[in-house]
């Protein structure tokens, strides 16, 4: 029987990336060849994001590239917009099958049972029924991966849809997460980003009762002793999950870069009350203060949504007084976009696209001059950076610990390689 081949494709978050890995490896068990998206394959797998606004173009326009191309391979899609609007996907021409968040991980049993021809087969269950956890790590760059600890958010915030896309909050146990530390080491791997959807909350079990006594602080602890891995960062946590004891644990640690993302959303109490979420501005700032005593040279980046419905001209003036005084290296901006099924879909004070797209380059001018301040900083100090293994134009980049971002001319020796350098 001749092997099949298949090609992935994902859009979205880091958590979408180390599964789509984790996927790609689970075929290639089971006989499947790895191709590249570009070239034609017997499957291909969309994992989708909700998160992104035009999830749905970017979806069709991925199936009809690939009807051009190789009109009698299988299409399948799956991720958050599968498990959000499957029969919308269902209903694009080229579609063979849509995965919900409960079948993801059970791809390589509905391909087998895949037949060209008949309209497109949905397997998705309503989100309140997913459970269980499972474990994925990117290997596709040998120096950094991307390990999934937790999944998931019991958070209720009300412009979002990863709950309704993703389920409630469950996570791995600290003995599995080690393991697979562990594994990842063996291949050579420097560092690993802990990812999930609501990372400080790990420690709820993988069907999202808390059983366990564990939590996010006990998993670091863990992973700080084990060997062979250099280096660790945070991928984004909540600030009211962000406790004194990880902040403090992290300034004296070895392995843990001084460098948290933590989103915001608004710097106006008022916003933060609409939006649903769980602090005010004041404990954000003081988060911030706590890190930069312990940690002067740690880098922090920050979620901020503009335009949400109700943001006044003082409300934004508020929020870009209230980042440019906070002491934090860079902003990652997002322009509010309506959401199905959202308390802030049903708002009715929407503010104008023109002033979102206004407010939205407001801030990333401010994250710019942020960044470049945060740089200027460090210059003339020495740092550790690690530089990825790839070269491009006989070029060669990596991160400081603090997450300064060093180019220089590629040398072989410093692929994947810890190296003093002076900024």
């Amino acid at each position: 029987m001749q092997q099949r081949s298949v090609a992935f494709h994902t859009l979205g978050c880091k958590l979408n990336f180390s599964e789509t890995s984790t996927l790609s490896r689970m075929l290639e068990l089971e006989g499947f060849i790895k191709k590249d998206f570009e070239e034609v394959a017997d499957v291909y797998v969309i994992n989708t994001c909700s998160v992104t606004d035009n999830a749905d173009k970017e979806c069709r326009y991925l199936v009809r590239r690939i009807q051009r191309k190789a009109p009698e391979s299988f299409v399948v899609i799956t991720g958050c917009y599968a498990q959000l609007k499957p029969k919308e996907i269902s209903e694009i021409p080229g579609v063979d099958l849509v995965l919900g968040a409960a079948e993801k991980f059970n791809l390589a049993k509905h391909i087998s049972e895949l037949a060209k021809g008949d309209s497109a087969k949905i397997c998705s269950c309503d989100i309140d029924e997913v459970s269980g956890f499972t474990a994925s790590f990117s290997m596709n760059d040998r120096t950094r991966t991307f390990l999934k600890v937790q999944d998931g958010c019991d958070y209720n915030c009300s412009f979002c849809t990863i709950p309704m896309a993703r389920g409630k909050s469950r996570s791995d146990n600290i003995e599995n997460v080690v393991a697979n530390a562990n594994a990842i080491t063996a291949s050579g791997v420097k560092e690993i980003v802990l990812t999930g959807v609501n990372l400080g909350d790990f420690g709820k079990g993988p069907d999202g009762n808390k059983t366990s006594e564990e939590s996010f602080f006990e998993l670091i602890q863990e992973l700080e002793h084990v060997e062979g891995i250099e280096r660790y960062r945070i991928s984004s946590i909540e600030p009211n999950l962000l406790t004194d004891e990880i902040i403090e644990f992290v300034a004296q640690s070895k392995k843990f870069m001084p460098h948290f993302h933590i989103p915001l959303q608004s710097g106006s109490n008022k916003m933060l009350g609409l939006m649903r979420r769980r602090y005010k501005r004041e404990l954000y700032a003081d988060k911030v203060e706590k890190i930069k005593k312990l940690m002067p040279h740690c880098a922090i980046g920050v979620d901020v949504i503009v335009g949400f419905p109700g943001e006044t001209d003082e409300d934004f003036k508020e929020t870009f007084d209230f980042l440019h005084a906070l002491d934090v290296s860079y902003l990652h901006v997002f322009t509010y976009s309506e959401r199905d099924n959202t308390l802030a879909v049903e708002m009715k004070e929407v503010v104008p696209m023109q002033i979102r797209n206004e407010r939205n380059k407001s801030l990333r001018n401010l994250s710019y001059m942020k960044m470049q301040y945060f740089t200027q900083q460090h210059s003339g100090q020495t740092r550790k950076v690690l530089f990825e293994i790839f070269e491009k134009n006989g070029m060669m980049e990596g991160y400081t610990d603090n997450y300064l971002r060093i180019q220089t001319s590629y040398r072989k020796e410093w692929a994947n390689e810890v190296v003093e350098w002076v900024v």
